[in-house]
């Protein structure tokens, strides 16, 4: 306890400037249940001990907000968001232009209580990782830049041209030298010092990937597996090598089959540490059905994602993800223009949540982890994400009971939604 209070106490710098907020009448969804009627203390930026913040100040609260019962929950985090509100993260004609468009994007996603995201880029030529990575480095979010990147997820290129759903199959590349390969297109170094890369979606089947595994992980870089072919041996190989995820389980990858059930076989492995799953709840990528079967099988590793495109938050019409013309056509599909693979989805990372519940019968509480806890466990930040414990950063969502989302919060200031 006392190494506790001492942390708590270090994270209080206060200047006169900094508010101390009390929250009350919350319902807050912490240690994996809710706590009905509790209170929550916000202090620069961070959710803080109030026995030892009046320990060491003395001072009584700057702002008291009622939650009038509202279910409090730390900030959404989704690790895979192709772009959205107009904006591709693939696609870098105009530094400047993505630069704000960027800005847009993490500003935009604070009304669906997004607090935290890791853009993605898929496959693409290596100047376009050269061009876009560096404006995808970590950074703090606050109510004038957003929410906070937690740094890129690169969606290829080093995946299998028969699972590569969207993408351009000339972008597609082997790995025949190894690590070496990874660093040139993603700019990686081996000590994972200042990495802007933090998720790599690799298929293990490729030349050289399987091998890899291992220097990308020491390198600071989560591993996912997909858009692959791999068979359950390859891949709980590379599982055992340090791969830790799944991405948008179910899709491009090889289908479920009785005698070698893939990549989704993992689900279902007990020789090794089942990995965490991405999810897309949309009912277009993955049936409810299907949604469910994951759940139960594994409801500990299950991450909500988006896998938004551009086209999220604008109306149907036509537009691109990387270098491919895709479709909008409803407010539920996009596709590709011409033989309508699917390409990305425009849902949002709130509507997940609510999705996830309804299709799978879960708590309100398993819900909401499988956007918060589960992603900030997946990255390692779950000390300062994903939870509401002291010491978290303050990004809190207020939800009604059909979790939609009443009010957001970032750093400790409440956000216009």
């Amino acid at each position: 306890m006392p190494s506790q209070v001492n942390l708590a106490a270090s994270n209080l710098q206060r200047n006169k400037k900094d508010r101390l907020i009390k929250i009350v009448n919350a319902r807050l969804i912490r240690d994996h249940k809710i706590i009905n009627d509790d209170v929550l203390y916000l202090c620069n930026g961070k959710i803080i001990d109030p026995q030892t913040y009046f320990f060491t100040f003395g001072d009584l609260p700057d702002v008291v907000i009622d939650a009038k019962g509202l279910l409090v929950a730390p900030g959404f985090i989704d690790v895979q968001i192709n772009g959205a509100f107009g904006v591709d993260f693939s696609q870098c004609q105009n530094e400047e232009k993505m630069r704000k468009g960027i800005d847009n994007v993490a500003r935009g996603l604070m009304k669906y209580g997004c607090t935290s995201f890791v853009p993605t880029i898929i496959s693409s030529g290596i100047e376009v990782y050269q061009k876009v990575l560096p404006l995808l480095k970590p950074r703090k979010g606050n109510k004038i830049n957003g929410a906070e990147i937690l740094g890129a997820h690169v969606e290829g290129p080093f995946i299998v041209p028969s699972k590569r759903g969207a993408h351009e199959e000339s972008h597609l590349r082997v790995a025949s030298s190894g690590f070496s390969d990874f660093a040139k297109v993603y700019e990686l170094n081996s000590e994972g010092k200042d990495q802007i890369v933090k998720i790599a979606t690799v298929a293990p089947e490729v030349e050289g990937v399987l091998d890899s595994v291992e220097d990308l992980v020491r390198a600071g870089v989560t591993v996912s597996l997909g858009h692959s072919s791999a068979t359950v041996a390859q891949a709980e190989s590379a599982v055992e090598k340090g791969a830790r995820f799944i991405t948008h389980l179910f899709n491009a990858m090889q289908q479920f089959h009785h005698r070698d059930p893939g990549i989704i076989g993992l689900l279902g492995t007990t020789r090794i540490p089942r990995p965490y799953y991405g999810i897309i709840c949309d009912s277009i990528h993955v049936h409810p059905n299907s949604i469910k079967m994951a759940y139960d099988s594994h409801p500990a590793g299950a991450v909500l994602v988006t896998d938004a495109m551009a086209a999220m938050g604008l109306p149907p019409g036509d537009y691109t993800l990387g270098d491919i013309p895709v479709r909008k056509v409803n407010d539920e599909r996009v596709e590709v223009i011409g033989d309508g693979r699917l390409a990305g989805s425009v849902i949002t990372i709130d509507a997940c949540v609510r999705n996830f519940r309804k299709f799978t019968g879960c708590t309100i509480v398993e819900a909401v982890e499988a956007a918060t806890l589960h992603p900030a466990e997946l990255l390692g930040i779950q000390n300062i994400k994903g939870t509401l414990n002291v010491g978290a950063d303050a990004d809190l969502v207020f939800l009604d009971d059909d979790l939609r989302v009443v009010k957001c919060f970032i750093a400790g200031e409440e956000v216009d939604i």
